[in-house]
C-alpha cells in the first residue's frame, strides 16, 4: 500500500513539475560521426547513439517514415543502430532517442539528425597504413593515415564497428588518431574520400587495415621447428606453436613479411605449420601468437623468434657443397656457374693470343719498314749546301761516310786505310763550317750517316 502511494505521488510530482502530462525529461543522445555521411552502395553503417543514463531503451527514427526503425536496449548508456549493406533506399535523415523501459512517456528529447547519402564510388581508392605498423598493446595510441588522389576532398574513416570518422584536410592526406585503445576498438578499418558539396562523388574505399591489439595479461607461446639445423631445398618442415589456452586461433609471422600473417586452428593446445616444399624463399625468422576466438583483433605477444635456415641462400657462412664427380649430369648452382666460367675464359684467353700475335707482327713489319727506309736516304746524294767540302779532312771518295760533330773536342785525324768491313771514317771541323757560314754557332749537334759498303775498295 505504501509503494503504491509513493509511486503515485511520485507521478503526481512529475506531472506537476514538467506542468504537461508526457513532457520530455532526458537531455538528447549524442549521435557519433558526421551530421553527414557519404557512403557506397553495399557498405554496413551502424549509427551511435549515446544517453546520459543507464537502463534506458533507445529508438531509431528516420525522418518522412512513421514507423518506428529499431528498438535498442543496450547494458550500458551508448546504443548502435546497424544498417547492414545499405542502398538508396536507405539514404534519408536519421535521429534517436531514449527514454525509461517502464515509463515510455517521458523519453528525452530527439538527438540531432545524421544525413546518409548513398553515392556511386567513381574516383580512385586511397591508401591506408598504420602507424605504428608492428603491433599496438591495449591502453595506447595507433594513428590511422589515409592518402587519397584529389585535392579539396573530405575524407571518411570507416571503423571496426561500421561508424563513420570525419577529416577535412588541406592536402592529399588525413590522419586519425586513436587513443587509450579499448578492446571493441580492435578490428577491419578502411577509408574513403568524397566531395564536399551536392553532386557528391566519392572513392572506392581503400583495402582495409587490421588493428590487432596485444594484451599483455595473455601468456606468451613458444615456437619449434622440425627438423633443426640446416633444411635443404625440397625438404618439408614443420612450425609448432605451443600455447596455454584451448579456446584461441594462432597466427605465423615471419619477419619482413607484410602480409597478414598465416592462421591455424589448433589441435589440442598448439597447432602446426606445414612448409612443403621448402624453398631458398622461406629461409628466415618465425614467431608465433594467437587470439582467443571470442576477441578475434585481441592478440597475444608473439613468441621468440626461430630461425629457418636453408642450405646454400639463407646461411652464407656454411660451406657450399662440393659437386658429386659421379653425377656429372646432376650439377647443381656450383657446378652451373663453374661450367659457365670455363666456357667464357677459353674464347676469352684464345682471342687475347691472336690480338697480341698481330699487334707483335704490325710492329715487325713497321719496324723493316723504318729500317729501309733510313737506308734508301743514306744512299741518296747531300746537297752541297748541307756540308761545305771545304770542311772535309779527308780526300773525298766514293765509299759510304761517316761524319761526327763534338762540340768541345779538338778534331782528330783518323787512319787514312780503309777499314776491313770496307768503311772510312771522317771528323767534320765544327768551327770551320760556321765560320764559312758566318752564323752563329749553334747548340752542339750530332750527325751521322750510315750505309753499307756495296763492295771492296779499289
Amino acid at each position: 500500500m505504501v509503494s503504491a502511494l509513493t509511486v503515485l505521488l511520485l507521478s503526481c510530482w512529475l506531472a506537476g513539475h514538467s506542468g504537461t502530462w508526457g513532457q520530455r525529461l532526458f537531455p538528447k543522445p549524442l549521435v557519433g560521426g558526421s551530421p553527414r555521411w557519404v557512403v557506397a552502395p553495399g557498405e554496413n553503417v551502424s549509427i551511435r547513439c549515446e544517453g546520459r543514463f543507464s537502463g534506458m531503451e533507445f529508438l531509431l527514427h528516420k525522418a518522412g517514415y512513421p514507423n518506428l526503425q529499431q528498438r535498442v536496449v543496450p547494458a550500458g548508456t551508448v546504443a548502435e543502430f546497424p544498417l547492414p549493406s545499405v542502398g538508396r533506399a536507405d539514404a534519408g535523415s536519421y535521429t534517436c532517442e531514449y527514454r525509461p523501459i517502464n515509463a515510455p512517456t517521458h523519453g528525452s528529447n530527439l538527438s540531432d539528425p545524421v544525413e546518409i547519402i548513398v553515392a556511386e564510388p567513381s574516383a580512385p581508392k586511397p591508401s591506408i597504413s598504420l602507424s605504428p605498423s608492428g603491433g599496438v598493446s591495449l591502453g595506447a595510441s595507433v594513428s590511422i593515415r589515409c592518402r587519397g588522389q584529389r585535392l579539396g576532398r573530405q575524407f571518411v574513416l570507416k571503423t571496426a564497428r561500421g561508424q563513420f570518422l570525419h577529416k577535412d584536410p588541406d592536402g592529399y592526406e588525413a590522419e586519425f588518431p586513436l587513443s587509450s585503445l579499448r578492446r571493441e576498438q580492435g578490428g577491419s578499418y578502411s577509408c574513403s574520400y568524397h566531395s564536399k558539396s551536392e553532386p557528391f562523388t566519392m572513392s572506392y574505399p581503400s583495402d582495409p587495415v587490421e588493428l590487432v591489439l596485444r594484451d599483455p595479461s595473455l601468456p606468451r607461446p613458444s615456437v619449434s621447428l622440425s627438423p633443426t639445423g640446416v633444411t635443404v631445398p625440397g625438404a618439408d618442415v614443420t612450425i609448432r606453436c605451443q600455447g596455454l589456452r584451448r579456446d584461441v586461433r594462432f597466427f605465423l609471422h615471419q619477419a619482413g613479411d607484410l602480409t597478414r600473417p598465416r592462421p591455424m586452428d589448433p589441435a589440442g593446445d598448439g597447432a602446426e605449420f606445414h612448409i612443403r616444399p621448402v624453398g631458398r624463399q622461406h629461409g628466415g625468422n618465425y614467431s608465433c601468437s594467437y587470439r582467443p576466438r571470442a576477441e578475434p583483433f585481441v592478440s597475444s605477444a608473439p613468441s621468440d623468434p626461430v630461425g629457418l635456415v636453408v642450405a646454400g641462400e639463407t646461411d652464407l657462412t656454411q660451406p657450399r657443397a662440393a659437386p658429386d664427380p659421379t653425377r656429372p649430369g646432376s650439377a647443381g648452382t656450383d657446378d652451373s656457374e663453374q661450367s659457365g666460367s670455363d666456357g667464357l675464359s677459353t674464347p676469352l684467353i684464345a682471342g687475347v693470343s691472336v690480338a697480341a700475335i698481330g699487334l707483335l707482327l704490325l710492329l715487325l713489319a713497321a719496324l723493316v719498314c723504318f729500317v729501309r727506309t733510313r737506308a734508301r736516304k743514306g744512299d741518296a746524294p747531300r746537297p752541297s749546301s748541307t756540308i761545305p767540302l771545304g770542311a772535309l779532312k779527308v780526300p773525298a771518295q766514293q765509299d759510304p761516310v761517316y761524319a761526327s760533330v763534338d762540340e768541345g773536342k779538338q778534331p782528330q785525324s783518323l787512319p787514312q786505310e780503309p777499314d776491313p768491313d770496307g768503311l772510312t771514317y771522317a771528323e767534320l771541323d765544327h768551327q770551320a763550317l760556321q765560320a764559312k757560314r758566318g752564323a752563329p754557332a749553334p747548340e752542339p749537334v750530332l750527325y751521322a750517316a750510315v750505309s753499307r759498303s756495296r763492295g771492296a775498295p779499289p
